[in-house]
């Protein structure tokens, strides 16, 4: 059985290149993932948007590891951006993987991960969607570091 979560899928469709980092947070197992990765896949995908053009990173899978250095993660998402003139949708999944227990634990320390998001941000081309469940990512500090360009949902 498919829960559909259209109310939810809708608020997505509604910021699209609204030129913010769309962050999509809730509780573990709520079907955050689900929403982004299926669900808005799927739209993207049947709204002409090609698949190499939907960069998915799920930093919670083995196989993701080493994306969650924030640097390598970066060089990652650059190098799927080929093509300057086609739009690209970077989708990541459990950001807070990129967030060490450091920076977790110390204000005075800078969340790598909340430059490597400007930095796609800067991006004309580039359109991101981000979930994150713990209760750093969860807080309020992220809209400060995004200046004011990044949605809850």
């Amino acid at each position: 059985m498919e829960i559909k979560r259209n109310r939810y899928l809708e608020r997505l469709i509604s910021r699209m290149n609204n030129g913010m980092i769309k962050v999509v947070t809730g509780i573990r197992r709520c079907g955050k993932t689900y929403l982004l990765f299926h669900l808005f896949y799927d739209y993207l995908v049947q709204s002409g948007v090609p698949e190499d053009n939907i960069i998915t990173v799920p930093l919670d899978d083995d196989d993701y590891a080493e994306y969650t250095d924030p640097g390598r993660l970066y060089d990652y998402i650059k190098s799927k951006l080929t093509d300057p003139k086609q739009k690209y949708y970077v989708f990541i999944d459990e950001a807070q993987y990129a967030i060490t227990r450091e920076e977790m634990k110390n204000p005075d320390i800078p969340i790598r991960l909340y430059g490597v998001l400007n930095g796609l941000l800067r991006k004309e081309n580039v359109d991101v969607y981000v979930t994150g469940s713990n209760s750093k990512f969860l807080s309020t500090d992220i809209m400060t570091e995004f200046r004011g360009r990044g949605g809850y949902h």
